[in-house]
C-alpha cells in the first residue's frame, strides 16, 4: 500500500502528526517537535479527511459516531491489545488488569507495554487506561495530556 505524506493537525493539547495509506490511517501521535521543518500539509488524501473530521467532532466535545479507517501494525499481541481499546467506550476508563482479562493475558505490564506502543492516539484510546485504583499512570505523551483527553470526554473520577 502506498504511504501519503503525513500531514499536522493542530490540536487544543498540542500538534498531531497523522500518517496514512492510500487505504487506512496508520499513524497518530502528539508532535513534540520532531516535525518542526515539516511543511504544514494539507489533508493528503480521503482517509486524512476523515481522520481530520473525526478529530473535529471529538475536540468539539462531541462523541465521534464511527471510527476513522484504521490499520494497525504490531505484534499479533500488540495488535489484540489495540483492538480492545477500540470498545473501551467515550467518557470511561480500563484498568491495565482488566485489559489484560479481556486479551486473555495475566500480565498487567505487558498490556502496559502493548498499550504503550499504540501508532494510533486518541482514536485507539489509549488514554482511557488507568492503574487499578482509577490513577492516571503512564501515557506516552504526558500525564497532563492524558488528564485534558479524559476531561473533554467528561470523565470526572481523575486521581492527581
Amino acid at each position: 500500500m502506498k504511504r501519503m505524506p503525513g500531514s499536522i493537525y493542530h490540536s487544543p493539547i498540542g500538534n498531531l502528526l497523522l500518517e496514512a495509506d492510500d487505504k487506512a490511517l496508520v499513524a497518530l501521535r502528539f508532535d513534540d517537535g520532531a516535525t518542526a521543518g515539516l511543511v504544514d500539509l494539507p489533508a493528503s488524501s480521503s482517509v486524512i479527511d476523515i481522520a481530520r473530521r473525526w478529530l473535529d467532532s471529538y475536540f468539539a466535545g462531541q462523541r465521534p459516531v464511527s471510527l476513522p479507517p484504521i490499520r494497525l501494525v504490531g505484534t499479533p499481541f500488540c495488535r489484540l491489545v489495540w483492538q480492545e481499546l477500540t470498545t473501551v467506550p467515550y467518557g470511561q476508563t480500563v484498568s491495565y488488569g482488566e485489559l489484560g482479562r479481556r486479551v486473555g493475558c495475566r500480565s498487567a505490564q505487558a498490556v502496559g507495554r502493548a498499550v504503550g506502543r499504540n501508532p494510533i492516539a486518541i482514536i485507539v484510546p489509549c488514554h482511557r487506561v488507568v492503574g487499578a485504583d482509577g490513577s492516571l499512570t503512564g501515557y506516552a505523551y504526558g500525564l497532563d495530556r492524558k488528564r485534558s483527553l479524559l476531561q473533554l470526554e467528561g470523565y470526572m473520577n481523575l486521581h492527581r
